[in-house]
């Protein structure tokens, strides 16, 4: 598997060239993407080696922080750019991407040569309930428009900020929790582990891929508006499925690895985990980073989003509950994420 992410590295310079020979949006989109996924892997992989050194505290800041560095540059360099929707479609498609795609994905995988697969009910029901949450804090900023007339942008911009600030509180909260006071819960599957590499290597290649990602991802959302011209697919599909599951790729992998080895406890870290932290933190630091933009972005999502993630949030609810899981319950996660997907790409 390694190896299949080293030989996508050759999509980095690649990109560059098809960019500089004026290549066509869809050519430039479907590069720049298969560039962006071994560079969000290496990005998880040297942040994961610096936490051996770093220790679990200091190394749940460093996983928040870069771990969904790939989701926060797209969505910074989007958010620049003016694509405002695409920025909330992708951070909707990686909260329903990551729970239903991914740990559907996971469970198929894992459950394929056992009945059942036993995790930690307490921390699965602790991380659902910080899903739940992030679902509050995404529906209120809606029903205040709803519900308080003809309300100034200023306003809803202040409610966004101040709802903002609460969620990356929240989120700091919960990595309180599951590193120090409570981490014996999610420590069923850890074992000791040796850095693989050196300090210095993980800082290096931590630099280096995110500066890489930095650049193609430049690429990449220079091509999304031309792409919509050109295919007539919207911003909110393109941003739903392609971006989110280009910048879930990595973890994609990670869940369905660490699954087949009957470590679902670890695959729910991962799936349910990232689902977290682009919805209590890379959604709102989005927001924060926009006010020095001329384009600000608020917390109000469309309608159908919200339902979206509302019901994705529900049925991994669910499914976790019991502390065991199933292929079935893999099938059916991985069925709902189609569906939503399929009316994404209808919806006008």
């Amino acid at each position: 598997m390694d190896n299949f992410f080293l030989s996508l590295l050759i999509f980095v310079p690649i990109a560059f060239i098809a960019k500089f020979f004026g290549a066509s949006s869809m050519v430039l989109f479907i590069i720049s993407a298969l560039a962006i996924i071994p560079l969000a892997k290496y990005i998880g992989e040297a942040t994961e080696e610096l936490t051996v050194y770093t220790g679990s505290a200091l190394g749940g800041l460093l996983n928040a922080t870069f771990g969904n560095a790939t989701e926060l540059i797209i969505g910074a360099l989007a958010l620049h750019a003016g694509l405002i929707e695409v920025v909330k479609a992708s951070i909707t498609g990686s909260i329903i991407g990551n729970i239903l795609l991914v740990l559907g994905t996971a469970m198929i995988a894992g459950g394929y040569n056992c009945k059942a697969q036993k995790f930690n009910a307490t921390a699965a029901k602790a991380a659902g309930s910080t899903l739940l949450l992030a679902v509050i804090a995404l529906i209120i900023p809606a029903i205040f428009i709803q519900t308080s007339g003809a309300a100034s942008s200023f306003l809803i911009g202040k409610l966004s900020v101040v709802v903002s600030v609460l969620m990356i509180l929240a989120y700091i909260a919960s990595l309180v929790f599951s590193l120090k006071t409570h981490k014996h819960l999610y420590e069923g599957d850890v074992a000791k582990v040796e850095a693989r590499w050196s300090k210095t290597k993980s800082i290096t290649i931590l630099v280096v891929a995110t500066v890489a990602v930095a650049l193609v991802s430049e690429i990449l959302v220079g091509s999304i508006e031309p792409l919509v011209a050109s295919f007539g697919w919207t911003e909110l599909f393109i941003g739903v499925v392609f971006v989110a599951i280009i910048g879930n790729a990595a973890e994609h992998t990670s869940a369905i690895t660490v699954a087949i080895k009957d470590k679902m406890d670890l695959a729910l870290q991962v799936s349910i985990g990232s689902a977290t932290q682009v919805a209590m933190f890379v959604a709102p630091v989005l927001v924060l980073i926009s006010l020095f933009f001329k384009t600000r972005m608020s917390l109000v999502f469309n309608t159908f989003e919200l339902v979206a993630i509302i019901f994705s949030v529900f049925i991994v609810n669910a499914i976790v509950e019991d502390g065991e899981s199933n292929w079935l319950e893999g099938v059916q996660l991985l069925v709902a994420y189609i569906i939503i997907a399929a009316a994404f790409y209808f919806h006008p």
